[in-house]
């Protein structure tokens, strides 16, 4: 299966399909490769990354803003390792990881180019500095949008304004989830704009350093979350047992319901 991304001008990407979402059948450097790829003056599309949170936002049901922001994905990457191998010891399915963290990094290090033009929604002058130093970028526009901007129409609409009124090959949005998102969706809706968005979270505090990642043994066992959690239980205790765990009981019903035929749809 493919998806022809929101403008109908996108390259189509292979997909399948996992828990009732479409994903791409790409990896870190095949996903940047693709994303590089396209022309910069094309209308602007986005590239969503679900992980096991999201995965259990969108079984329930219960924002169909985020889906529509899903659906409107140009390419939806499985950021999750969990994901990954829930997929492959129960259903035997084989999908591929494309982490946002390691995606931002890679970009950044091996594809993104100094004259590159990027546009970052998120973050302060500290981080927009570390990146111009650190990966010598001469084009970055950054916005800094107040805290509860999800709440906040007048907010949203200025972040937009932004992202036009700042033309770029890449724009990082990097408020969290479902803001990213659902930001990301009026920007490729508006039809101002050009270049490919990312919905990457944190991602661009990880790739400078201000906030350090799991040793690659967590990221490799799909523990990247207990560590994060070991470091700030407050903080993640409710992403990790609210919001997160419930992706077994989603996996566990799908089992279920597939008996022992072939993997879920």
């Amino acid at each position: 299966m493919a998806s022809a991304g929101t403008s109908g001008l996108t390259a189509s990407v292979a997909e399948d399909v996992f828990l009732g979402q479409r994903l791409a059948l790409l990896d870190v450097p095949e996903a940047a490769a693709t994303i590089a790829a396209r022309p910069a003056d094309l209308p602007f599309t986005y590239v969503v990354t679900p992980n096991a949170q999201h995965f259990v936002r969108l079984d329930r049901g219960e924002d169909p803003a985020f889906q529509a922001a899903y659906d409107g994905a140009w390419m939806r990457l499985c950021d999750s390792r969990v994901v990954c191998l829930l997929a492959k010891r129960v259903f035997g399915r084989n999908l591929k990881q494309a982490a946002g963290s390691d995606l931002t990094a890679y970009m950044l290090h091996n594809t993104i180019r100094p004259d590159d033009a990027v546009t970052v929604v998120g973050g302060n002058e500290d981080l927009r500095q570390k990146l111009m130093a650190q990966f010598g970028l001469r084009h970055l526009a950054l916005i800094s949008p107040p805290m509860g901007l999800a709440g906040k129409p007048e907010e949203l609409a200025r972040c937009v304004e932004f992202v036009v009124a700042n033309p770029a090959r890449y724009v990082f949005f990097a408020v969290g989830t479902p803001t990213g998102e659902n930001l990301a969706h009026r920007v490729a809706r508006d039809g101002r704009a050009t270049g490919v968005g990312l919905c990457i979270g944190g991602s661009l505090h990880f790739a400078t350093g201000v906030v350090k990642r799991a040793p690659p043994v967590f990221r490799q066992l799909g523990l990247e979350w207990l560590h994060r959690l070991a470091l700030n239980p407050r903080r993640h205790a409710r992403r990790v047992f609210v919001e997160s765990l419930p992706l077994l009981r989603i996996v566990a019903r799908d089992r279920l319901k597939r008996g022992t035929g072939p993997g879920t749809r």
